[in-house]
């Protein structure tokens, strides 16, 4: 039987990682550079971080949470790449107080622009942090996945009220600030002077799945991670994912 824990990490990230690590190979093969100067803002205890610095990158993570930062300090030894991974306390606001600008091969702003006052600002700023060949990992909460969620557990009033609301919230108890379509992304990244590379639906199915299932039935887990991988890709889907996820380009950044 399957660690549960990591089968469901392994789908909450799967898309995500698949496409970064492309992104990133495609710059290794463009600059010629092995290791690459990758900054996560709000990368917390480095979910993505880690990983990164395992493959040789150099990772930059901002986050306001002294605990995340902690946490990320005694992951990357674990892991055995903390001359890789360097851990500073900030936030998308300010983020040139802790960062470089225009320093970065390649920018995450992973689960950042649900939480600050101007996403359009959130976005600006992290395609200010990328060199001029760079690319901008954008995840952030989906709006359809959540008014999919409450509808389908029999919360039919507050799946109207996200649907409705301008940001995407069910109601006072809703503990995220703001969700966002496909649409709203890419307008933000390109607006911020960017190319859209890809979009990709992210948890497509994983948080409707019973838990129990993935865990237990042999086999279910790659089975519903090939799903997600195909969903992903697929604009009909993007309308009911958790979380969205945009792969912007500076202008002179071209695909393989």
């Amino acid at each position: 039987m399957s660690d549960p824990m990591r089968s469901r990490a392994a789908l909450r990230t799967a898309v995500v990682r698949e496409v970064l690590q492309d992104a990133l190979e495609r710059r290794v093969e463009a600059t010629g550079r092995q290791a690459l100067d990758v900054l996560d803002t709000g990368g917390g205890s480095g979910n993505f971080a880690v990983p990164l610095a395992r493959l040789g990158h150099r990772v930059t993570v901002v986050d306001p949470s002294p605990n995340a930062l902690f946490a990320l300090e005694r992951r990357a030894a674990e892991a055995g790449v903390a001359d890789r991974v360097q851990g500073v306390q900030g936030d998308a606001h300010g983020l040139f107080d802790v960062a470089e600008r225009g320093g970065y091969d390649a920018v995450l702003c992973h689960g950042v622009l649900e939480y600050v006052d101007d996403p359009a600002e959130g976005v600006r700023n992290a395609v200010a942090a990328l060199r001029p060949d760079g690319v901008l990992s954008l995840l952030a909460a989906g709006l359809g996945g959540a008014v999919l969620a409450r509808a389908l557990a029999g919360h039919f009033t507050e799946a109207k009220q996200a649907l409705d609301d301008p940001n995407g919230r069910w109601g006072t108890g809703d503990p995220m600030p703001r969700r966002f379509t496909a649409d709203q992304l890419t307008a933000l990244v390109e607006g911020a002077g960017l190319r859209v590379g890809a979009v990709h639906g992210v948890r497509v199915f994983a948080d409707l799945v019973p838990g129990v299932l993935v865990d237990t039935e042999p086999g279910a887990l790659d089975a519903l991670l090939k799903l997600e991988a195909a969903a992903a890709e697929l604009a009909a889907f993007h309308a009911v994912a958790t979380q969205l996820h945009v792969l912007g380009e500076t202008q002179g950044t071209g695909a393989a």
